[in-house]
């Protein structure tokens, strides 16, 4: 789902966020992988929008995830992937991985991060 962003102030720092925010979460399933039993590829996709899905694999079990999902998630307080496309939920941003200039808060992002990821791959079938 396309998160809706409630006004031009948020828009700037969604834009100010995401980024870093895909960066990180791509490092930490980088080494989330290593010690896991799942192997990962990326594949570009134009669909719902244009971004990046992770197909996982181990033995006969295949899962894939929206990269921008999880950046969804590390950007916004309120953003829950089990939301359907249609309900067109506003997000808000975590003010948390802004500082106090406005300015990305790198321990916090890298923080928020490694949870998103953590719990993804924790639901992933045993």
């Amino acid at each position: 789902m396309k998160p809706k962003i409630k006004d031009i102030t948020a828009w700037k720092q969604a834009e100010l966020l995401m980024q870093p925010a895909f960066i990180r979460i791509l490092d930490h399933i980088r080494k989330e992988l290593e010690n896991s039993c799942w192997k990962g590829t990326y594949e570009e996709v134009q669909t719902p929008i244009p971004g990046y899905r992770l197909d996982l694999q181990y033995q006969d079990k295949k899962i894939s995830i929206n990269v921008w999902e999880l950046c969804y998630q590390v950007c916004f307080s309120n953003y829950f992937s089990t939301h359907s496309a249609d309900e067109g939920v506003e997000v808000d941003i975590d003010i948390k991985l802004l500082n106090q200039e406005g300015n990305v808060n790198w321990d916090m992002l890298d923080e928020k991060a490694l949870k998103v990821v953590q719990n993804m791959m924790s639901d992933l079938p045993k």
